[in-house]
């Protein structure tokens, strides 16, 4: 019988021990307590925990990440020299998003550096677009309002070729963004593909590769 449950577990190890005392009676003609089964599974170092939450990703994506760095890895020096980076973070005004823990004594959870400032209507951040190459920063955008593709769109024409130019990368350079909704949008790849003279095509679900993250974050 432990052997079975042992099967069973292997085979689904979400199969609760409910279930198994069922499987066994139907198998063995007998009745089982779930405690019982849990006893064996615990003696064979089977233990109850918490499934961990990952982002799903597409069977195929895997290999099409793994195909893409074992490409991109083989590039010389002078092929990511050309390239240039861009993307957009958001700065607070009034610290995190999230929640925040403070080390206060009693009574003074009022005190003023006890306390988080907040503002109404969403106007604590401040979004910003940028750009980067390995040769230096390109230019730096302040948005105001909600980004949407034609925000986006029109950020691009307004800093892109400026950038590479800027950068000493006019004539060969390549844009790598990642695959923000807005930035795959119709109206923008077409502007892409007939004013960038390269576009590097980042893996579907990949990690975010983008070094100008270091960059937001030595801002912030």
């Amino acid at each position: 019988m432990e052997r079975c449950i042992v099967r069973q577990v292997h085979i689904n190890p979400r199969t609760s021990a409910v279930k198994l005392t069922l499987k066994c009676k139907s198998r063995f003609r007998k009745s089982v307590n779930p405690e019982t089964v849990r006893n064996v599974l615990r003696k064979l170092k089977y233990y109850d925990r918490l499934l961990r939450r990952k982002p799903y990703i597409k069977k195929a994506n895997p290999k099409a990440r793994l195909a893409f760095a074992q490409i991109k890895v083989k590039e010389p020096t002078e092929f990511w020299e050309n390239v240039i980076f861009v993307d957009e973070s958001k700065y607070n005004n009034f610290g995190s998003d999230g929640k925040q823990k403070v080390s206060q004594t009693p009574n003074t959870a009022l005190h003023i550096k006890n306390l988080w400032p907040t503002v109404k209507y969403r106007v604590g951040h401040q979004l910003v677009w940028g750009c980067m190459a390995s040769s230096g920063m390109g230019n730096l955008e302040f948005i105001d309002g909600t980004m949407n593709k034609y925000v986006y769109l029109d950020i691009l024409k307004r800093n892109l070729k400026q950038s590479a130019s800027n950068l000493g990368i006019s004539r060969h350079f390549k844009l790598y963004q990642d695959n923000d909704p807005k930035h795959t949008a119709d109206v923008c790849k077409l502007w892409v593909l007939y004013h960038c003279p390269g576009v590097l095509l980042p893996s579907a679900q990949g990690p975010d590769l983008n070094p100008i993250e270091h960059v937001w974050d030595y801002l912030q």
